[in-house]
């Protein structure tokens, strides 16, 4: 007869249950989440220059849906997401620096992250809207 093997106590791999969420985990999240939304966004901006590229009628069409609120709206995503996505690899690039790694500092570059790119979205869309 067989005698029945036990698997070894292993312990457990960390997972969301056992961490706390922090600025640094949500930011993580948000940057591969900015990444997608370029890519959708990158899609948008090559359909508009295919629309100019077609001539006055689609290029027409293509100003219209992009000036609306909806086209704003999404122009604004966009945009923030570019900023954000560029904020974060900016804080990527300090760490790789091999700077920043103390506990304080890594939050609050987390946290900055987020002001500092709506700051600069909201400064972007200032100036834009302050030169037509």
């Amino acid at each position: 007869m067989l005698a029945e093997v036990k698997p070894a106590a292993r312990p457990l791999s960390p997972h969301l249950q056992i961490y706390r969420w922090s600025w640094t985990m949500a930011m993580s999240v948000i940057h591969r989440a900015t990444g997608c939304a370029l890519y959708a966004g990158t899609v948008l901006i090559a359909a508009w220059l295919v629309a100019a590229a077609s001539g006055p009628a689609a290029f027409e069409t293509a100003q219209w849906i992009a000036g609306s609120i909806l086209g704003r709206l999404v122009l604004f995503g966009y945009s923030f997401a570019l900023l954000h996505h560029m904020v974060g690899g900016l804080r990527h690039f300090v760490w790789d620096l091999g700077y920043g790694y103390e506990p304080e500092t890594r939050m609050n570059l987390a946290k900055y992250s987020v002001f500092v790119s709506g700051g600069l979205t909201l400064l972007v869309w200032i100036v834009v809207l302050a030169t037509r």
